[in-house]
């Protein structure tokens, strides 16, 4: 990608359309013949999103906001909102348009969820019914480990998931569409981490129990709420379990996205190797010492437990290092090792963001190259104006 970008001036995110096309294809294998749902929040480029649906496998998308979905909905006739809502506006505008209506589920996992909607907007105002999507916590409840993955819908047991159900049902104005759940703790959780061997034995047996447990709670549920309306998915996973999401008799769909792009928070993971897609370019504009170079900007960090591992990931030249009294900055980075030597004013280190989505969110376009060559860009949410987190 250096070549094919060395007109261009950093600041630059790139993208290799040869890594993306093999990322794409990649999962699809991994999830043998379960369609795919694109996790939008791992992508954030428009133009993306839609390449990826064109592929036979790949169908509709999980936004990451309701004010996203509406918009996504403009072209894409199937968006579920992964996440709740309490933006009153983006359901205001949802009930009043049959057509959005028909194309956007909402996320719920309680009946506060219903009542904000209702407070909204009453059921006998919307120009269709609101089409709803029950959350499932797929979160493993360990005796001894306590609580293991993420803190999402309190909605756990299939008792649980039947209550809801039927509050959703028996009130008018909402259509019950859907069940989702997602298991962080096997999607996101690295089970091979680099230089931690027996932390990834424990994650990888971790990843067994939960998913053993999951499977069966999941069915449970599934066949509860079925008893109460037919469903026309249930999600689940991510880029980290296609697999064994996918192998879930009761799952009819897996989302993900962050594989696309391959961050290095993939590098982590024993069953898949995503290539990495994407990549941003930062310029060297001084040098505090002979073997090192400060680089403007870096401070792109990543979501999740503060750690070095939320970090960008320098990666050309290789051999360059974050100086660990100063790491990533607002708007310079030091970076010491020997390539720094041979590294002048205006050269470029190429970095790696730890997630993949949060790129997006620093750039205005992303570089498409493709073999030797810059093949145009594509305009990010950003760029498009779009600031929806």
């Amino acid at each position: 990608m250096d070549a094919a970008t060395a007109h261009l001036d950093p600041v630059f995110g790139a993208l290799n359309l040869a890594a993306l096309s093999h990322n794409a294809h990649d999962m699809l294998r991994r999830a043998a013949g379960v369609p795919i749902r694109v996790a939008s929040k791992s992508v954030r480029v428009r133009a993306v999103l839609d390449a990826v649906l064109a592929l036979p496998g790949y169908h509709g998308v999980l936004a990451y906001t309701l004010a996203e979905g509406l918009w996504l909905a403009e072209t894409i006739d199937d968006v579920v909102v992964g996440y709740p809502s309490a933006d009153r506006a983006a359901y205001a505008a949802l009930a009043a348009d049959e057509r959005l209506a028909g194309r956007v589920t909402v996320m719920v996992d309680s009946v506060a969820h219903l009542d904000l909607i209702d407070a909204v907007v009453p059921a006998d105002r919307r120009a269709a019914p609101i089409r709803v999507c029950l959350e499932l916590d797929a979160s493993w409840k360990n005796p001894l480990l306590g609580h293991i993955g993420v803190w999402r819908s309190p909605v756990h047991h299939a008792p649980d998931a039947r209550a809801l159900a039927e509050e959703v049902v028996k009130r008018p104005g909402f259509r019950l569409v859907g069940m989702m759940g997602y298991e962080a703790q096997i999607a996101g959780l690295g089970n091979k981490p680099v230089g931690q061997p027996l932390r990834g034995l424990m994650v990888r047996a971790i990843q067994r129990s939960s998913t053993a447990e999951l499977h069966r709670r999941r069915a449970a549920a599934v066949a509860a709420v079925s008893e109460l309306a037919e469903l026309e998915f249930v999600n689940g996973g991510g880029t980290g379990s296609l697999e064994s999401s996918g192998a879930d008799s009761s799952v009819t769909e897996v989302a993900a996205g962050s594989g696309l792009f391959g961050p290095h928070l993939f590098d982590n993971y024993a069953h898949f190797s995503p290539a990495p897609a994407a990549a941003f370019a930062l310029p060297v504009v001084r040098r505090p010492a002979p073997d090192r170079v400060t680089l403007l900007g870096g401070g792109w960090i990543a979501s999740g437990p503060p750690a070095p591992d939320r970090l960008p990931q320098p990666v050309w030249p290789a051999g360059l290092r974050m100086v660990a009294r100063e790491m990533a900055g607002e708007v310079q980075t030091p970076v010491v090792g020997e390539p720094a030597r041979r590294l002048g004013l205006g050269d470029r280190v190429w970095l790696r963001h730890t997630k993949a989505g949060e790129l997006s969110e620093h750039v205005n376009e992303l570089y498409v190259v493709d073999g030797e060559r810059v093949a145009g860009s594509v305009a990010t949410y950003r760029g498009e104006g779009k600031a929806f987190l």
